[in-house]
């Protein structure tokens, strides 16, 4: 497949000031590495799975990559270009080929315009349709394509009046529109009711097959990466940990925390209850800085872990292709 976005080696760290004398005392002032180090690459037509707890650094690797934000260090590679130094003015074909779904649909709609100009706002900005009738038939097509109908009828309503299913839907409608290249989904159903769950997930996949689109999915439930992803990385406080094929990590979790999040997911049928492994998590502090991350909570935590592992690849040669590539940072596989 062809690769159509890399990130190489970003880092994106936040200054906090520990009070009013951090002006005065440097030593007072503390970073938060909210992304540290983070490759990836996504193919053209391909799910790219992030996955983590909160406060992970999933969201902020979702802004770096759309360039809402500036990284400190590392590139972002688009269609073989890199785009990391460019410009607003030079990241138009960028801003069009690259749209973001959010969580909160709600939120993210503005309850002041209708559903007709808020699918219709960025065809405006990207110059998309000569005349407001062409631009008014882009966003029919767009409501039709997210299975919302009546679409002339729909389109003249406030989000107010829409479920949280329907909403969503139009927040997909509004990043389809401009046919993009990739979307970059921030937890896009965690926030909607089980039952309208698969609907949406299930929509995103078709849409993922007719138009060849290719999805940052970031979650944090593991119970949906299997269902819509290719490939996963899970992320712990600004790193990734592991990263593969989305059934290699999930039925073959290497690292601890791996395991803690897939130990996490409830099981539906009881009598797998018995096959189910128990973490345990140690309680205390959440990060240890200047080794692995996850040294403190680590139940198989030992000296040489005060150090930083890197991501090694632990696949074997003679594994099947989606097999390999199975890549993780820890020091047990040494």
């Amino acid at each position: 497949m062809q690769e159509i976005l890399r990130a190489e080696n970003l880092k994106k760290y936040f200054r906090i000031s520990k009070g009013i004398m951090s002006a005065m005392r440097p030593s007072s002032v503390s970073l938060v590495k909210a992304v540290d180090d983070i490759s990836l690459s996504l193919d053209e037509g391909q799910v790219y799975v992030i996955a983590g707890e909160s406060g992970s650094g999933k969201s902020t690797l979702a802004r770096l990559l759309l360039r809402a934000v500036e990284p400190d260090e590392g590139r972002i590679i688009f269609k073989d270009k890199d785009i990391t130094e460019k410009k607003d003015a030079d990241l138009k074909e960028f801003r069009r080929s690259v749209q973001m779904v959010h969580q909160d649909a709600y939120t993210s709609l503005d309850p002041r315009m209708k559903i007709l100009d808020i699918i219709m706002e960025p065809i405006t900005i990207h110059d998309k349709g000569s005349t407001r009738r062409e631009r008014h038939e882009k966003v029919y097509k767009a409501l039709e394509d997210v299975k919302l109908e009546p679409v002339v009828e729909l389109s003249s309503n406030y989000p107010y009046s829409l479920s949280g299913g329907q909403r969503q839907r139009v927040a997909l409608a509004r990043a389809l529109v401009l046919r993009p290249a990739v979307i970059i989904a921030d937890e896009p159903v965690s926030m909607l009711d089980v039952s309208v769950r698969a609907g949406i997930l299930e929509l995103m996949k078709d849409l993922k097959d007719r138009f060849r689109i290719s999805y940052v999915y970031i979650t944090h439930d593991l119970s949906t990466s299997r269902y819509i992803g290719d490939k996963i990385a899970i992320m712990y406080a600004g790193k990734v940990v592991e990263m593969g094929a989305v059934d290699t990590v999930l039925f073959n979790p290497l690292h601890p925390y791996t395991q803690a999040l897939i130990d996490a997911v409830s099981e539906p049928n009881p009598s797998n209850l018995k096959k189910t492994r128990s973490i345990p998590i140690r309680e205390g502090k959440k990060i240890f800085s200047g080794g692995c991350n996850f040294y403190f909570r680590c139940p198989y935590s030992m000296d040489k872990c005060k150090k930083e592992p890197s991501l090694n690849n632990q696949s074997g040669a003679d594994q099947s292709e989606s097999s390999r590539d199975h890549f993780v940072s820890c020091f047990l596989y040494d």
